[in-house]
C-alpha cells in the first residue's frame, strides 16, 4: 500500500527543497536543486522562474505517479519581498524582480514627497525592493504599459500554489512581510495602496490556513495557498512550545523575532531596523534583523587573503579563552562593527595589521558580531518576559558563535536547534489539523543547551 505523504515546496534563494512528510511529520523524501540565476532587463541577476516552475511541475508529476507515495495535501514556502506579475490570461509579464535591485532614488523620494514615511505603520523599515509594495509603485511609474497589463500581482509563496490551482489569492504571513503594503493598526491596505489602485490588482486575502481540495491529474489533494518562509519557520516553535519564546534565524540574515511582542513599533524601533512580520492569523511579529552572514562571509574572505589562508580554514577554528580575553582587554576597539551596524561594506577599509593571527582576527570578527547580534535580540525581545531563546540555522555550527551566545545570554534559557526542515514543517503544519506533541522540538530539532564560558588564560593562569 503506498504511503499517504504530505508534499511541500520550500524555495530559498540559493537552494530548491522538496520534501515529503508522513502523518507525524517525519521526513520520508527529500530532493534538493539549485538553478543559476538570469538577469533582467537591466542586467540585474534574479531567479529563473521558467526554469523553476519547470522543476516543480515535473518533481511533483513524478512522485504523485510512483509506487510509493500518496500525496493527500501540498503546501509551499519561498522567500518573501517578490511578486509575479500576471496578465488577464495567466501570462507572467516581468522577470521575477530580486529583492536585492536598487530602486532609483527619484521614485523612492516622490513617495515619501506624496505619502510620507509609512514605516511605523506598516512595520516596514524603508529597504527599496525589499519593501515589495515599492515594486509595484516602481513598476507603476516607471513601466505604465507594463503596470496596465497587470491583471493580478501574486507574492511569490501565492504563485507557486497558482501553479497548482489556478486560483490568485494572498495571505497574512506574505502581506505581512515588510512589504509596506499593510497598515497593521487598521489591519487594512494603508491607504496609499488605494490611492494608487494598487488594491486592484492584488487578489483576495484569505487564511493561511486555507487550502484547496482539488482533483489534480485524476487525483484529490488538499492544496495550500502558500506561506512565507520565515513565518513558517515560526510555526513548529509557536504549535509545541508553552512558553514565551524568542526565535534567532541565523543565515544571510539573522533574524530574531518575537510573537509574543505586539506592540507597534516607535520611531526608536525604526531607526534600530526593527520591523514587524504578521501570524497566520494577522497578529504582529516584532523582528530584528541584520545582514550578519553576508557581512561575516564579505569580512572571512578579507582575513583569508591578508593572512594567506585557504577559504574554509575558518570552519576548523575553535573557541580560545586566551585570546578572547586578550581582546575583551581591547572592549572599546572596533574593527569590523562600523560595516555590520551601518551595513555598508567597509571591508577595504578594514585594518588587519594590529592583529598577531587568523584565529585573533576572526575571534574579535566573532565578537563584534556577537555584539550586535546581543542588540538586536534585546530589541526584539522589548519588554516582554521572554527567557527563552531557540537559535537555529547556519551559525549553529559555528563553535565561537555558539559559546559567545551562551555566555551573553547567560540569564535566558539558550537552546540552538538543528533542523533543514522548519520552513517546510511549518508549510506541513499550517493546513493539518493534527496537534504537536509538546516534546517535538526535543525529539526532532537535535536540541543543544549553551552554558556560559569558564574562562581560562593558560599564559595568565587567570580564573
Amino acid at each position: 500500500m503506498k504511503q499517504k505523504v504530505t508534499a511541500v515546496f520550500d524555495i530559498g534563494k540559493t537552494n530548491k527543497k522538496f520534501f515529503l512528510f508522513d502523518s507525524n511529520y517525519q521526513e520520508v523524501y527529500r530532493e534538493y536543486a539549485q538553478f543559476d540565476e538570469i538577469e533582467d532587463e537591466d542586467g540585474f541577476p534574479t531567479e529563473d522562474l521558467y526554469a523553476l516552475q519547470t522543476w516543480i511541475k515535473s518533481l511533483f508529476d513524478k512522485i504523485l505517479n510512483s509506487d510509493e507515495y500518496n500525496i493527500k495535501a501540498i503546501n509551499f514556502s519561498t522567500y518573501g519581498a517578490s511578486f509575479v506579475h500576471l496578465d488577464k490570461n495567466g501570462k507572467v509579464l516581468t522577470p521575477l524582480y530580486n529583492y536585492l535591485k536598487p530602486i532609483p532614488e527619484n521614485i523612492i523620494e516622490e513617495f515619501d514627497k506624496i505619502y510620507g514615511n509609512i514605516s511605523a505603520e506598516t512595520g516596514s523599515p524603508q529597504s527599496g525592493m525589499l519593501n515589495s509594495g515599492m515594486q509595484l509603485y516602481w513598476i507603476k511609474k516607471t513601466k505604465p504599459e507594463i503596470f496596465k497589463q497587470i491583471k493580478y500581482s501574486l507574492h511569490f509563496p501565492q504563485y507557486v500554489s497558482y501553479l497548482f490551482t489556478g486560483i490568485p489569492l494572498s495571505e497574512y504571513t506574505s502581506l505581512g512581510c515588510h512589504t509596506g503594503l499593510w497598515n497593521l493598526d487598521m489591519q487594512d491596505y494603508h491607504q496609499w495602496v488605494y490611492q494608487e489602485n494598487i488594491d486592484e490588482i492584488l487578489p483576495p486575502i484569505v487564511s493561511t490556513r486555507t487550502s484547496i481540495n482539488m482533483v489534480y491529474q485524476e487525483k484529490k489533494i488538499k492544496i495550500g495557498v502558500g506561506i512565507h518562509d520565515s513565518s513558517s519557520a515560526l510555526l513548529p516553535y509557536l504549535f509545541s512550545e508553552n512558553t514565551q519564546f524568542l526565535l534567532v534565524s541565523t543565515g544571510t540574515w539573522s533574524i530574531a523575532l518575537n510573537p509574543f511582542n505586539t506592540d507597534k513599533l516607535s520611531h526608536k524601533d525604526i531607526l534600530d531596523n526593527c520591523l514587524n512580520y504578521m501570524q497566520i492569523d494577522g497578529e504582529r511579529v516584532k523582528a530584528t534583523r541584520f545582514f550578519m552572514g553576508n557581512e561575516y562571509k564579505l569580512q572571512v574572505r578579507k582575513l583569508s587573503e591578508y593572512f594567506d589562508k585557504e577559504y574554509g580554514y575558518h570552519r576548523s577554528i575553535k573557541f580560545d579563552s586566551g585570546l578572547y580575553l586578550k581582546l575583551k582587554e581591547c572592549d572599546n576597539q572596533k574593527f569590523f562593527f562600523e560595516g555590520i551596524r551601518v551595513r555598508k561594506n567597509i571591508v577595504d577599509k578594514t585594518d588587519l595589521s594590529r592583529f598577531e593571527s587568523f584565529e585573533e582576527a576572526y575571534h574579535q570578527l566573532m565578537l563584534e558580531l556577537i555584539l550586535v547580534q546581543e542588540s538586536t535580540m534585546k530589541n526584539a525581545i522589548g519588554e516582554t518576559s521572554i527567557k527563552k531563546v531557540f537559535i537555529d540555522g547556519g551559525f549553529t555550527d559555528n563553535n565561537i558563535f555558539v559559546k559567545l551566545m551562551g555566555h551573553y545570554f547567560q540569564e535566558y534559557k539558550v537552546r540552538t536547534t538543528k533542523s533543514p526542515l522548519g520552513s517546510a514543517l511549518g508549510a506541513a503544519m499550517v493546513i493539518s489539523k493534527k496537534e504537536l506533541n509538546k516534546k517535538f522540538l526535543k525529539q526532532h530539532y537535535q536540541m543543544q543547551k549553551l552554558s556560559p564560558l569558564e574562562l581560562f588564560d593558560p599564559n595568565q593562569n587567570i580564573q
